[in-house]
This record gives structure tokens, C-alpha cells and sequence, in this order.
């Protein structure tokens, strides 16, 4: 459970509350995973109200909230518990996540508040997903322990490779092990490219066979207890040509760059344009068509955002989790990416991500 005090802090006065709705800040700050439940933070207390599913265990180990138990079928049983709340507390005005809670929700909560102030500002959203950006030592504990899992993984997928495997192939025995091994799941969905698919960053598996002289990118990460890896490498099948391995050293070489520039007080911005001067030189910059990274916690994607177009100029801040994953993708030919995992330190980071990085040939 994540201390509320955070929260709580950034309210205007006592007659205002937060109301907490999307699934995964829910589990953030309550430690409880449920598919339904709403947090209400007050200056005085806080609230988690679920339904029969869950009341009971929530009710056990939930500690720091007064569990209240919600009928999931009626609607109004969510409005006349959460109106009690609001008139014991004397809330005029209510914050809301405006980056996750839909129209249709907030249409519905303003139905049943109309005598209610609803602060539509993204102050409740940025308190939340700065916290998250930093991460406590258990947090950063699991996110490591889904990391070594996506790493053995990866090596006994290596022993299983050949030609003639799809690449939708690759992605199922690659989930098969994940979950053998121990994860909870696949932290999203996995990208397996080979030959020209590489050359599309996002690219979904394909029936396409792996051949000789195909690079073969594997983009994957697991999750533990609600918490994510991620991690990329690309291969080559058979013996790749003096371009490939080129374009591969490259792509090395602007990942090292980076993770060496990693410090606390560095920005985001900054450290993107570490591995696109290192692309520069190689003279493959304008094949790097994404952002550098991005930080990895309960979601693969959150903040701090590591791109050169970010409107924000916030600098990395100790113990954040993220991502070094410099590419080059030469359309219709082959794409290369390298992506390490790292805990952002006073003077540098710790990389997360221990499988080697020289080029494996299949």
C-alpha cells in the first residue's frame, strides 16, 4: 500500500476530495487488485468501496482505508455510499483523473453529484503518475524479478530458434516459457519481426518464416504481482552482410552512449539526443523514427518520457525505472533496436537488463 498522504497534500482545502477510479492507480495506492472498486481521499480519511467480490479480502488486507462494500448491481448503492462520504467530510469539489476517467464516467458521477464541483484539471493525474515515476525499493525488487524471468526466457528461446519457425511461432513458445518460468503474464503484446518486418518498430508477429541472412527483433517483457520488464534484442539468422552488422554496431553504440549519460538531474530530452548524436555519426540518425525511452513500473508506458519532442523539460529523478532503446529501421530492408531496463541513480544508473548485447547468430 503507497501512502495517500501525497494526495491528500495537493487538495486545495478540506471541502475537496479525490476520487481514484482507474483500475491500475487503484491498485497503486491501495495495493489491492481488483477489477471494481473507487478510492475516495479526504483530508480526514480515505475510502476504498468495492463490491462481494472482493469486500472481504479487501477488507483483511487493505489496511489504511475504511473498506465499504458496494451492491455491484445497483448504481445507487455506489452513489448513496460515496454521497454519505462527501456530506460527513463537507466536500464541495471533487478531483478526477482526467487522463483515464472516460466521458461516459464522468457523466455518470455527474448525475450523481450535480450539487458538486468536478476540477477537471490534470493536478489528480500528474500528483498520481509523478509518485509512480519513482519507485520504492520493492517496487523496483519486482520489477527485477520480472526482468531476470524475460531473461531466462530469452535464453532458453535462443536454443529453440531456427529456420522455418514463424514468427507467430516464436512469439507463443516465447509466452509458453514466460509463464513457465514464473510470470504473471506478458507485460504486452510481443513483437517478433524478422527480414524487412524489422524495419517496422511496432510491428505484430506474422505468418512469415524466419529465413537465413533475416535479422529477427524481439521486443518482450513479463510482469510480477503487477509490476513490468521490458526488453529488446535483435538477432540474425544464418550471417548477416557488412551493412547489417554495421547498422547493429551503431545501434550498440548509441544504447552505451545513453546508458553512460544516465544521471539523476539529466532531462529526458537530453539524454534522447545522446544516442541520436551517436546515430549522427554512424550516419543513421534520420532512421531513428521514435523516442529514446520511457519509464516502466505497473505500466510498460509511464512517466518520465525520454524524447526530444517531449513538451516537458522535467529532469530524471533517483530510482526512477527506464528504458534505453535506440533503433534504426532502413524501410523496405531490415530495422535494428536495443533496449536495456535501468534504475536511474545520483551518478549514473544501474542496468537492469543483463542479457549480453553482442550480436547472436542463429
Amino acid at each position: 500500500m503507497i501512502n495517500t498522504e501525497f494526495i491528500s497534500d495537493s487538495l486545495f482545502d478540506s471541502k475537496q476530495a479525490a476520487l481514484v477510479t482507474s483500475q491500475v492507480n487503484r491498485r497503486y495506492i491501495t495495493g489491492f487488485k481488483s477489477s471494481y472498486g473507487v478510492v475516495a481521499v479526504t483530508k480526514d480519511r480515505n475510502y476504498f468501496l468495492t463490491d462481494s467480490r472482493y469486500y472481504e479480502k479487501a477488507f483483511e488486507v487493505v489496511n489504511g482505508y475504511k473498506v465499504i462494500l458496494v451492491d455491484e448491481l445497483k448504481e445507487q448503492g455506489l452513489r448513496e455510499q460515496l454521497e454519505y462520504i462527501f456530506v460527513k467530510h463537507g466536500i464541495e469539489s471533487l478531483l478526477v483523473e482526467n487522463q483515464t476517467m472516460t466521458l461516459s464516467a464522468l457523466e455518470k458521477y455527474r448525475k450523481m453529484f450535480p450539487q458538486i464541483e468536478f476540477d477537471l484539471s490534470s493536478r489528480l493525474s500528474d500528483v498520481i503518475a509523478k509518485k509512480r515515476a519513482v519507485k520504492t525499493p520493492e517496487e523496483i525488487k519486482k520489477i527485477e524479478t520480472a526482468q531476470r524471468i524475460a531473461e531466462r526466457t530469452f535464453g532458453k528461446l535462443v536454443t529453440k530458434l531456427k529456420p522455418g519457425l514463424t514468427e507467430k511461432q516464436v512469439a507463443a513458445i516465447l509466452s509458453y516459457y514466460m509463464l513457465e518460468l514464473g510470470a504473471d503474464g506478458a507485460a504486452f503484446d510481443t513483437i517478433v519481426a524478422s527480414g524487412k518486418n524489422t524495419a517496422i518498430p511496432h510491428a505484430a508477429p506474422t505468418d512469415k518464416q524466419l529465413e537465413n541472412g533475416d535479422f529477427l527483433l524481439i521486443d518482450f517483457g513479463a510482469t510480477v504481482d503487477g509490476y513490468h520488464s521490458d526488453m529488446t534484442r535483435t538477432l540474425v539468422i544464418g550471417k548477416p552482410t557488412e551493412i547489417m552488422e554495421r547498422v547493429y554496431n551503431a545501434v550498440w553504440s548509441a544504447n552505451t552512449d545513453a546508458l553512460k549519460a544516465v544521471r539523476a538531474d539529466i532531462t529526458g530530452k537530453l539524454l534522447d539526443n545522446v544516442a541520436r548524436t551517436t546515430l549522427e555519426a554512424w550516419g543513421y540518425e534520420t532512421y531513428f523514427n521514435h523516442s529514446l525511452g520511457h519509464g516502466v513500473g505497473m505500466e510498460v508506458h509511464e512517466k518520465p518520457s525520454l524524447s526530444l519532442k517531449s513538451k516537458s523539460n522535467l529532469s530524471l529523478r533517483e530510482n526512477m525505472v527506464i528504458t534505453i532503446e535506440p533503433g534504426v529501421y532502413i524501410p523496405g530492408k531490415f530495422g535494428v533496436r536495443i533496449e536495456d531496463m535501468a534504475v536511474v541513480t545520483k551518478n549514473g544508473c544501474i542496468n537492469l537488463t543483463k542479457t549480453p548485447k553482442t550480436l547472436i547468430h542463429i
